[in-house]
């Protein structure tokens, strides 16, 4: 997967994004663009870069204006063999369920969690080691976070990478502190792990945040304008 870094200003100003220009007028099909993606350092707005896409995390949202309303965030915690999710819906986080899946399956499969949560975000735990470095296991998070923002853009969903380091000792405590017993420490570990990769999204109000970003400039658009409003959640007044 291709990546991107980008500078940034404080968080004051607007996030603005200038898609890259399309290298073929041709529609891309997902197999030709599932890959390639960009990720971006969520700090503040882009300095060098001009443009009408805005994509702050749901966490800055939240914290620019106490009275917004929006969608809920999945936290991902991607394993070799299993996947923890939770979910926070305001700022109450709960573990949700452990996906023993890989693959196409795994991705399809927090999708559809996705919907039935309603979630509009999804926060994936990115491995580093304690000097802040990256791991072999970080391009494996990598690749899994960019072809699964090639599917939640084509609903207008968002993808964010989080530093996640420490955050399955930081489960383990939890679930010792809670008195709960090793068999379920070992059942439930990846999702409180996914519970405190959330934990320290929200605790940072989204600074420090990837934004994975799909290259294909109709996903793109798709981003910009969002998922659909739900008619019964949002007033005429909003």
């Amino acid at each position: 997967m291709l990546t991107q870094r980008f500078l940034f200003e404080p968080i004051h100003k607007p996030f603005l994004l200038n898609p890259p220009p399309s290298s073929s007028s041709k529609t891309q099909s997902f197999q030709q663009h599932r890959v390639w993606s960009t990720t971006i350092t969520i700090k503040g707005a882009i300095t060098e870069l001009g443009g009408e896409l805005q994509l702050p995390p749901n966490a800055v949202q939240r914290k620019r204006d106490p009275q917004w309303r929006g969608g809920f965030s999945l936290g991902i915690d991607l394993g070799m063999a299993r996947t923890g999710l939770a979910l926070t819906k305001g700022f109450n986080i709960r573990p949700l369920t452990v996906l023993e899946l890989r693959g196409q399956k795994l991705e399809l499969k927090i999708i559809n969690i996705a919907e039935q949560q309603e979630a509009d975000e999804f926060i994936i735990g990115l491995p580093r080691s304690s000097d802040g470095k990256e791991t072999p296991q970080s391009n494996i998070v990598r690749s899994v976070a960019g072809r699964l923002a090639v599917r939640a853009a084509e609903r207008g969903w968002r993808v964010y990478l989080q530093d996640e380091h420490g955050t399955t000792t930081e489960a383990v405590d939890r679930m010792i502190n809670m008195g709960l017993s090793k068999s379920s420490q070992q059942k439930k570990l990846d999702a409180y792990a996914a519970m405190m990769v959330l934990e320290r999204y929200l605790s940072t109000s989204g600074q420090g945040t990837e934004l994975v970003l799909p290259k294909n400039l109709e996903l793109q658009e798709k981003l910009r304008r969002g998922p659909p409003k739900d008619a019964d959640f949002f007033s005429d007044e909003d």
